[in-house]
Parts: C-alpha cells; sequence; structure tokens
C-alpha cells in the first residue's frame, strides 16, 4: 500500500511540474516562438519565397517542405528542455525543489513530460500552417496520426539530449548556441528543403549520413503511399536507442548535480 501512495505522489509530482514547464513556456515569448510562431514563420516563409525556383510553385513544394519544417521544428522544440534546465539551474529554483517534499526526479521528469505536450503544440502548428497554404496529405488521417506519433517520439528522443546537454553546460546561453548550431546543420545538411542529388558530392555524402535524413524520408513515404515502410521502423529503433542511451546519461547527470 505505501510503494503505491508513493507512485502516485511520484506521479502528481511530475505531473505539476510538467504544468509548471508548459507555463514557463506560454508566458516566455522566448520559449512560445520556437513552439507556435517559428514554425508558421518558417512554413511561409520557404513555402512562398523559394516554392516557385525549386518546385515550380507553392503547391508543388509543399509535400516537400511540410515534412522537412516538421523536423526543423522539433529540433527547435526539443532543445527548449536544455535550457529550460540550465536556466532553473542558474536561477537556483532547483536547490529550492531538493528542499520540497516532492520525489527526486520530478523537475527533471516534468521537464520531459512538458517537452512532450510541447511538441505536439509545434507539430500541429505546422501542419495547420501547410493545410492552410493548400497541402492536402493523400492519405487517411490515421495515417497523419501516425506521422504526428513518430515525430513526436523523435522529438522526445532529442529533448533526452538536449537535457544531458543542459545539465553538462557551462550557462543557458551555450546551450542556445549549441541548440541553434545543431537545428541549422541537421535541417539544412539534409533533405528538407531540397532533393539531395542537386548538392555537391560531398554535402551529398554528408545528407545521407545525416539522421533527419531518415526521419524525413520515412515521413515522406508514409504520406506517399499510406503504409509503414523500413526507413520508419529503422527510425524508431534509433530514436529507442537514443533515449536508452541519453535517458541513463541524463538521470545520472541529474542525480551529480543534485
Amino acid at each position: 500500500m505505501e510503494i503505491k501512495k508513493s507512485r502516485i505522489s511520484t506521479i502528481q509530482n511530475i505531473n505539476t511540474m510538467a504544468y509548471r514547464n508548459l507555463l514557463k513556456t506560454l508566458h516566455n515569448p522566448d520559449h512560445l516562438m520556437d513552439v507556435l510562431i517559428q514554425p508558421v514563420m518558417f512554413m511561409i516563409l520557404f513555402g512562398y519565397l523559394f516554392g516557385g525556383a525549386i518546385a515550380g510553385g507553392v503547391h508543388a513544394y509543399l509535400p516537400i517542405i511540410v515534412p522537412g519544417i516538421l523536423i526543423q521544428t522539433i529540433l527547435s522544440a526539443a532543445s527548449g528542455s536544455g535550457t529550460q534546465i540550465k536556466e532553473d539551474m542558474e536561477t537556483g529554483i532547483f536547490d529550492r525543489f531538493k528542499t520540497l517534499p516532492i520525489a527526486h526526479i520530478a523537475p527533471l521528469a516534468g521537464q520531459l513530460l512538458a517537452d512532450i505536450l510541447r511538441l505536439v503544440l509545434a507539430i500541429v502548428a505546422s501542419l495547420t500552417t501547410g493545410y492552410l497554404m493548400g497541402w492536402r496529405p493523400n492519405v487517411a488521417f490515421g495515417w497523419i496520426i501516425v506521422i504526428i506519433l513518430i515525430t513526436v517520439f523523435t522529438g522526445w528522443a532529442i529533448s533526452w539530449i538536449y537535457a544531458f546537454i543542459g545539465l553538462m553546460a557551462k550557462s543557458a546561453t551555450m546551450v542556445e548556441s549549441i541548440s541553434l548550431m545543431t537545428m541549422l546543420l541537421l535541417s539544412f545538411l539534409s533533405n528538407a528543403f531540397i532533393p539531395i542529388n542537386t548538392l555537391p558530392k560531398f554535402l551529398q555524402i554528408i545528407a545521407n549520413l545525416n539522421p533527419m535524413t531518415h526521419v524525413i524520408t520515412a515521413i515522406r513515404q508514409i504520406l506517399a503511399t499510406g503504409a509503414f515502410s523500413n526507413t520508419a521502423w529503422i527510425v524508431l529503433i534509433f530514436d529507442l536507442v537514443i533515449v536508452l542511451i541519453f535517458a541513463s546519461l541524463t538521470v545520472w547527470a541529474y542525480n551529480r548535480q543534485n
């Protein structure tokens, strides 16, 4: 009975911390921009500026850019976990949490739980913008849900990496710099916005090695065929490996800090 009560109390603590982190996102213009404003801005900007040059028109470019913007969005939204964790450490709020009668893991777990909801909001914002611009998927709505779930899981796996970076970095500014550089490299050196075969040979090699290229390919294959491809299974396995590795590293770093 005591073990059951302890588990319930831990879950309640985690939910409370997740709610607190969501409120931080909603009341912080910088964090809110990553989740809601940035995906809308990039979808419109890239679609109307480059659609004609790359695909001959916006509507022809949307099937290419929608998966690309989804990945760019989750990279940006996922980085918020590391930044928020480091900001809490710098302001001393983590020290305050240690004095409260809550589960030791609740602040970290609450952040990663809130990240799931932040990712969902960012993905919905991207897909809604694409739909308003004229994007119409050729698959049933159930496959759109599958796409959202794959994208959220990928973003959540990346959140563990950024959470680890946030615990190990010297400052929140460093985390922001790392996240910006990573987002630009992983999104632009991929097939997110242009066909890989249009790149120089050495950049084609880098783009093909980029894991985000395979995530984008998996999303496009599902949207084109309405079937779960081998690439999608590889992406899920890769995401699971990331979670297993970086969840362990992040918890270790968190326990060392606290």
